[in-house]
């Protein structure tokens, strides 16, 4: 997706498609399971049976590239960066908070529109039904933008240091919340304690791949293959340790998030930094993918749901592991035409809207009031 603050950069698309893909494939994994389907029981296939770890990659990813733009434009123009972010996300999360609140008409009560602040807390009209379950993440990354000019004026004036210290404190509240919360496991998967360093880690990459950018990109095959192996062995450390869904209260999750974090930092890093292309068509498609994700990453679980309720399980060659194959390349692509479909009628009608809110737009702004001021006068 282009960005009117940053040139655009492919990798960037890519891995916003990887993110959404192992959500994906997570969720996918829950309902072929649900239905009968053999599951996946071994630790080394954990990036699909914890793959929620892709919203890890999206919390990341968010502080790695607005970082960035904030380094590229040395100030940020708050009121125009909020308007961005509303255009991007508001229209769509809107649609399915709508969705979520018709669905439980019900039970529903005039304070619940509040929950379009907090879907990640309590019981939000979104988390009542499995087809919208995925927008607890919206307000959540929504509190982040909120802060982040702040802290991006922040970490340009005194540095990685200023993050550091951010991460010690996260690191606190996490210790001290483990203490007070039985279900500790939720808490640190869906709230601002749980999260937030995540963003944080994002945003300190960034600033540490602007620095070291040279001997990065020289060693990005290798630090690929690194951060690749770090991520799935947090995956599986995770499967073997705490599965998400099967500990409510685990020691595992104080410092999971930044172990999380941490690898997929390093694996952003190494894939912004590495230079070879993909063939053509591939990064189209990978890069077409990354566009819709936002469309395909709220969609996908009421697609997935309703091809299990209407379809089940299907068996056209007999064969347990190509007939799950199957399954996953139909609704798969049934999930991408649907998001391609969300993108062109509600989320780029919008996305035209967008103005610059970095340096440049500043400077055309103080430039017009100079030219006003001096027409006045």
């Amino acid at each position: 997706m282009q960005s009117l603050n940053l040139q655009y950069n492919p990798r960037i698309d890519q891995l916003r498609w990887l993110a959404a893909t192992i959500v994906f494939l997570f969720h996918f994994h829950l309902e072929y399971r649900g239905l009968g389907g053999t599951p996946l029981v071994s630790n080394w296939a954990a990036l699909i049976t914890e793959g929620h770890t892709g919203v890890g990659l999206f919390f990341t990813l968010s502080g790695f590239l607005f970082m960035q733009i904030a380094l590229a434009q040395k100030t940020i123009v708050y009121r125009d960066f909020v308007r961005n972010r509303v255009l991007r996300i508001v229209p769509l999360f809107l649609t399915i908070f709508l969705v979520a609140t018709s669905i439980g008409r019900d039970n529903f009560q005039p304070q619940d529109i509040l929950y379009l602040f907090a879907t990640n807390l309590g019981h939000a009209p979104t988390s009542g039904t499995v087809i919208t379950g995925a927008a607890w993440t919206i307000s959540l990354e929504f509190l982040f933008y909120l802060v982040f000019p702040f802290l991006a004026r922040f970490a340009l004036e005194r540095g990685k240091r200023y993050l550091l210290e951010l991460l010690a404190l996260m690191a606190f509240f996490k210790l001290a919340a483990y203490t007070v919360n039985d279900n500790s496991t939720l808490m640190y998967f869906c709230t601002f304690v749980g999260r937030f360093d995540q963003f944080l880690i994002g945003m300190l990459a960034a600033m540490l791949y602007q620095q070291y950018q040279p001997a990065l990109q020289r060693l990005a095959p290798w630090l690929l293959m690194v951060a690749a192996a770090l991520v799935v062995w947090d995956t599986a450390a995770m499967h073997r340790l705490a599965p998400f869904g099967a500990t409510p209260k685990s020691s595992f999750w104080i410092f999971w998030s930044m172990a999380e974090s941490t690898g997929w930092a390093l694996f952003i890093v190494a894939w912004v930094g590495f230079r070879p292309r993909l063939p053509g068509p591939v990064e189209r498609v990978l890069c077409h993918g990354g566009k819709v994700s936002f469309s395909f990453y709220l969609l996908h679980m009421g697609l997935l749901h309703l091809l299990a309720q209407r379809v089940g399980l299907v068996h056209p060659t007999g064969r347990g592991w190509l007939d799950a194959a199957i399954m996953v390349a139909v609704s798969y692509g049934a999930t991408w035409a649907l998001a391609t479909l969300s993108y062109n009628s509600i989320e780029e009608p919008f996305l035209r809207m967008r103005r610059r809110y970095g340096a440049q737009r500043g400077a055309a702004a103080a430039e017009l009031e100079s030219i006003r001021t001096s027409s006045r006068d």
